[in-house]
């Protein structure tokens, strides 16, 4: 069968490809659809052909999957912050594992790599640290909210619809945060609609409300509260950072960021503190970490317990060695590893982590961590002149390490490399390098993101 565009036909889902969607083959070819799980059987119109594979939308679900189950959430299949509610977690985990798998046969041709099953998140639900909630003067509305007249279009804090950058649905609560939230979402949203200030339009870039964001404490159960404004205009924003602070004893921290730039980025150029600390007290297994607004803190505190100590379980260490951490951020992994090395040495592009990682080390006691701000690739040779490491613990970003920096570890040729990634294709392709020198011994993936297709992965590397 010819696939072509606008056609409708049945498909049976075959698959699931990282990255969420369910795969169906026509006569070899593949289609991906959104919002399908494997032995989906389902009508589907195609919107997009391109030479080896097509997108395509369920218009009909004529069997559900058995792997299905009832999502709680009422904004599942609209909201882009979890796609896999409707996928009942045992099978999440195992199709994440399977990723993993997958992408290091398929591109690091590692083939017989030890892909151990994922450790699941403590928490399903309720999980997230951190949440942006995005403020618009366009409301998405839900299929039975079409029509109706009592529901207005010209306010939104919420949520994207996913493709769009301008389209938010009005989100009354967010399963992955903690329930009080919730509550404090509301209580925003109620002082942002009957303010006398607009809210920011995503296409006229017009208006003064723009984002709110919420940080909690998972150890304290304390929340930080970041309003995201155009300008600067206190007496806007004063009485809701009074009104917070004297509803919830639990919140610890109002601030005010200003961004006046056409980015849709919910970092400021600047911060007022209104109410409070500056700062968010949380808690990695011994050690506290103070986070700001603008922070980097892994958004999933319990799982990023978890996802430390299989690192250092892999490390091996004795208190003999010298470490580097590569892209170290706030040093949670140098700090969290601190108590069983002789030295560690971070590095991050970011200044401002720089600042929170050394911070960080004063309040906890620690004094055998170095951290050193700068571009990895421009800043790995001058180090290296005063020490080599014997183990090395990379955590790149999403896209992974930069060719430049690659070559530099296997010029250092640590004993050992324990490589953390969010991205398990930049992991392959930067396995695919190292494994002319190092033995990938074992993968233990790590789930932090519950109902995305989202997954962490530690991979232990030896000399050979």
């Amino acid at each position: 069968m010819t696939v072509r565009k606008k056609q409708e036909i049945e498909l049976r889902i075959s698959d699931l490809a990282f990255g969420g969607k369910g795969i169906a083959k026509v006569d070899g070819f593949a289609v991906f659809v959104d919002r399908t799980v494997p032995q989906d059987h389902v009508r589907a119109q195609i919107v997009k052909k391109k030479k080896n594979y097509a997108h395509a939308r369920v218009t009909e679900m004529l069997r559900p999957s058995p792997l299905r189950t009832d999502p709680p959430c009422p904004y599942s299949g609209y909201c882009g912050g979890c796609k896999w509610q409707f996928l009942a977690y045992e099978h999440q985990l195992a199709y994440k594992q399977q990723h993993v798998s997958d992408a290091l046969a398929h591109i690091a041709l590692l083939k017989d790599i030890s892909v151990h099953p994922v450790i699941p998140s403590e928490r399903i639900f309720g999980y997230r640290n951190k949440m942006e909630f995005s403020c618009s003067d366009r409301r998405w509305l839900l299929p039975h909210e079409l029509g109706r007249e009592d529901i207005g279009i010209s306010f939104a804090l919420g949520l994207h619809v996913p493709g769009t950058f301008h389209k938010v649905l009005d989100i009354s609560a967010c399963l992955l945060q903690p329930e009080s939230g919730n509550q404090i979402l509301e209580d925003v949203r109620q002082y942002m609609m009957h303010s006398d200030l607009p809210v920011y339009g995503l296409k006229s870039h017009e208006g003064f409300w723009r984002f709110l964001m919420l940080r909690h404490s998972a150890a304290y159960d304390r929340w930080m509260v970041n309003i995201i404004t155009a300008w600067e205009e206190q007496e806007a924003v004063r009485p809701l950072a009074d009104a917070l602070i004297q509803k919830y004893p639990n919140i610890v921290s109002v601030v005010n960021n200003i961004n006046a730039g056409k980015a849709g980025v919910a970092v400021g150029e600047y911060e007022i503190l209104l109410a409070g600390d500056s700062v968010l007290k949380d808690r990695i297994g011994d050690y506290d970490f103070e986070i700001s607004a603008n922070s980097f803190f892994q958004t999933n505190t319990k799982g990023a317990e978890k996802l430390y100590g299989i690192v250092k379980e892999y490390a091996q260490l004795t208190g003999r060695e010298t470490v580097w951490d590569l892209y170290c951020g706030t040093g949670t992994i140098s700090i969290f590893l601190s108590d069983a090395a002789k030295e560690i040495q971070g590095i991050e592009i970011v200044e401002s982590a720089v600042g929170d990682a050394r911070k960080n080390c004063r309040n906890n006691g620690i004094r055998n961590c170095t951290f050193t701000a700068g571009d990895i690739k421009d800043v790995m040779t001058g180090i290296s002149c005063e020490t080599k490491p014997d183990v090395m613990i990379i955590d790149p970003p999403r896209s992974g390490m930069h060719p430049k920096v690659l070559s530099q570890v296997r010029e250092l040729s640590p004993e050992k490399i324990v490589y953390v990634s969010c991205n398990p294709a930049t992991l392959a392709r930067d396995l695919t390098e190292l494994k002319a020198d190092y033995r990938v011994s074992e993968v233990q993936p790590v789930d932090m993101f519950p109902h995305t297709f989202h997954i962490e992965s530690v991979a232990k590397l030896e000399k050979l």
